[in-house]
């Protein structure tokens, strides 16, 4: 470690599940850097509007992020010095949905219908490439690509919240099929009486199922990496003994799904399956990075963003893989296995 350590530790996720959201809703981040009179705090944080744009941008040198991989690429692509330092696979319920009736059973049945595509007046649309992708896994199912069905921009800012303009299309028959995913889209498809056509989480190959959630990236700013990089060892350390907690305690992990996603227990249920207390450890093994490259092709050919993204070199193993050795020793991981 070179330097005085830093005030303040941040993190950011996403609204859905992650080890960061566990370990923030336990205290343990807080409690672990607590001695080293580290602060930890959340982009969430009510306080903290001056900065929470670092959700996208990540140009906060003591930040930690755990969310999509569109954000990530797209700020790495622009120029921020992040490292990606792990990443997780955490199914969550992608589906196409469709009107009853509507004749929708399965990828083939895509062709030539007029598919959802929202635009959202934010820094990079993460919505519209997570419609864009989802789609395109479903369309390569049958042999079909994205240039086979008709792409119809809406505008997804029409309507407050998640999927609601994407749905309201769906059910004033401006649309045929709408992608979603999540526990909110859950609740919100019954609310709007829609019905899943294709379920993507089905799919046999990954590579169909890759999406902004699939996999999620962990990344840590260069300069933290380099000046305190036994602070990121140990947050990672955390977020590995939040996922090994998360195993044991599944009762306790939907609660905290439903606090970090907004949604409630069925749409938690319904969304992440029996197995979900399982999924998230954080990895980079090639299976992982090779997906997350076929990602970042994928968004740079549809202009997500221009300049590559060398997802091998962006990659570094030694933080994590110190952190497994970590693990053993945290306070909250000692109490569960005396």
């Amino acid at each position: 470690m070179t330097g005085t350590p830093p005030a303040d530790l941040w993190f950011t996720r996403c609204p859905v599940p992650t080890a960061t959201g566990i370990a923030a809703d336990q205290g343990w981040l807080a409690a672990e850097f607590a001695a080293d009179g580290i602060a930890v705090r959340s982009l969430q944080e009510a306080g903290a509007a001056a900065v929470r744009g670092e959700h996208f941008r990540h140009r906060l040198p003591t930040l930690v992020r755990e969310g999509g991989n569109v954000p990530a690429l797209w700020a790495r692509s622009t120029g921020a010095p992040t490292r990606l330092v792990g990443l997780t696979w955490f199914e969550e319920r992608q589906v196409v949905l469709a009107r009853p009736g509507a004749g929708l059973h399965g990828p083939h049945d895509l062709k030539g219908r007029r598919l959802a595509v929202p635009r959202r007046a934010i820094e990079i649309d993460f919505w519209r490439a997570m419609a864009l992708r989802g789609f395109d896994g479903a369309l390569r199912q049958a042999g079909l690509t994205l240039a086979d069905a008709e792409l119809v921009e809406l505008d997804g800012d029409v309507l407050p919240g998640q999927w609601e303009a994407e749905l309201a299309a769906l059910r004033d028959g401006r649309v045929d099929a709408v992608y979603t995913k999540g526990s909110v889209a859950v609740e919100t498809a019954a609310r709007y009486g829609a019905e899943v056509a294709i379920d993507l989480d089905a799919l046999p190959d990954r590579r169909w199922r890759v999406n902004n959630g699939t996999p999620r990236p962990i990344t840590v700013d260069q300069r933290l990496l380099d000046e305190h990089p036994d602070l990121v060892v140990r947050f990672l350390a955390v977020l590995l003994g939040a996922a090994d907690w998360a195993r044991a305690h599944p009762g306790d992990l939907a609660r905290i799904l439903a606090d970090e996603t907004g949604s409630g227990a069925e749409g938690v249920a319904r969304a992440y399956g029996d197995g979900f207390h399982r999924e998230l450890h954080a990895a980079l093994d090639a299976d992982r990075l090779d997906l997350l490259a076929g990602q970042e092709e994928f968004l740079r050919r549809h202009g997500f963003h221009d300049a590559p993204v060398d997802v091998s070199a962006w990659a570094d193993p030694a933080p994590l893989a110190a952190a497994r050795d970590l693990v053993p020793r945290l306070a909250f991981v000692a109490q569960e296995h005396p």
